[in-house]
């Protein structure tokens, strides 16, 4: 009895272990699948034409021997008709706008249909879901119809930020209500009864109590959005004047613009991969956070 009772253990350590290692090596293989293009990317920005064609995986050199290892970057900066830099501000404003708006808008409809019941609850949901599934191809045609009518009333509009910031709210909104919504509804409701009995409003309950409760799932949910607006192409080409092109449109014509300046574009997807990389390592535990949120209770 006692060699049996033994054998179990070690027997179902070993299964646990293989599972772990099969689990351990896909994790490895997907993570050297995603790291990889971007320590490329990193690598060959700061290379001349000659190195990245000959030797893309080795170290960069030429530029680092002659002290000019961010001539790339310089070569980005000299083409003020297409400046990447001035894309980038672009991108910032009009992404950082829109996901603005969507967290304060979305937050505030989600604490709605999480809260109260009404009699289109369901209704609204199914829209939201069903919203999803429409591509964007196929509305912006009257998409750009409405923004010209309104622009045709307000001097300055066509052709501005407010052009694509309004489309992309409108578009993206339905995700962060839906997924706000979810988490807002797991959330315990004798603090928001406490805070009626003690006097609390109802926006002050949504401010000083749901609000803090969700930021896992308000960063989650940001991080998103924010790469949804920030990676667009085609609402920009629609509906923008060159000037306010973001930097994704920008790189799309690098290739044109300096045919074999490969070094060029590297230093311009560096640059457009860098703030989302930031972004995600300074809000990582948030966003681990709000996507186990709710999966496990009690």
């Amino acid at each position: 009895m006692e060699n049996k009772n033994k054998l179990i253990p070690v027997r179902g350590i070993y299964k646990i272990k293989g599972s772990k290692l099969i689990t351990y090596i896909v994790l490895s293989l997907w993570a050297i699948t995603t790291i990889a293009p971007l320590v490329w990317i990193f690598i060959n920005a700061f290379k001349n034409n000659d190195e990245i064609i000959g030797s893309a995986f080795s170290l960069p050199k030429a530029y680092l021997d002659s002290g000019t290892i961010f001539q790339n970057f310089e070569t980005l900066k000299r083409f003020s008709e297409n400046n990447i830099f001035r894309g980038f501000k672009n991108s910032l404003i009009m992404s950082g706008s829109t996901l603005l708006l969507i967290l304060i808008l979305g937050s505030m409809a989600a604490f709605v249909l999480a809260r109260f019941k009404f009699r289109f609850t369901k209704a609204v949901k199914a829209y939201l879901v069903a919203s999803m599934l429409i591509p964007q191809f196929a509305v912006i045609v009257p998409n750009f119809v409405i923004m010209k009518n309104i622009g045709d009333i307000f001097e300055g509009f066509q052709g501005s930020y407010l052009t694509v910031i309004i489309p992309q709210v409108a578009g993206l909104m339905n995700f962060a209500i839906l997924m706000l919504t979810s988490f807002m509804s797991g959330l315990p409701k004798e603090l928001e009864e406490a805070a009626l009995i003690d006097g609390c409003s109802i926006p002050g309950i949504f401010t000083r109590i749901t609000i803090p409760l969700t930021i896992p799932a308000l960063v989650s949910v940001g991080i998103m959005e924010f790469l949804w607006s920030y990676n667009d192409l085609l609402t920009p080409l629609v509906y923008l004047s060159k000037r306010n092109m973001p930097v994704t449109v920008l790189i799309s014509q690098v290739q044109s613009l300096y045919s074999t300046d490969y070094g060029a574009m590297m230093a311009a997807i560096f640059i457009t991969v860098l703030p989302v990389l930031i972004l995600y390592f300074i809000s990582q535990e948030y966003v681990i956070k709000g996507m186990t949120a709710g999966a496990v209770k009690g």
